[in-house]
């Protein structure tokens, strides 16, 4: 009957002798949600941080030639 009641209020069993709340529950999920969602905008901007790593390391190895001497000094 005590499984009825906590299953009808929406209340979850974490383990056989463990309750957890609704509302826990769905504050949980929330936050995971919300990890997710960081850690997908992370992943995006490290992606755009690398392409542009990518793009800028041939103007980096021009301006290195360029700024040299004919004598071969800086």
């Amino acid at each position: 009957m005590q499984r009825r009641r906590r299953w009808t209020t929406g209340e979850k069993f974490a383990s056989s002798k463990e309750v957890v709340g609704a509302a826990r529950v769905r504050e949980l999920e929330k936050r995971v949600r919300d990890l997710e969602r960081m850690l997908g905008r992370k992943t995006m901007e490290v992606e755009i941080l690398k392409e542009a790593l990518d793009l800028a390391a041939p103007k980096k190895r021009l301006l290195r030639l360029a700024s040299f001497d004919k004598d071969g000094s800086r």
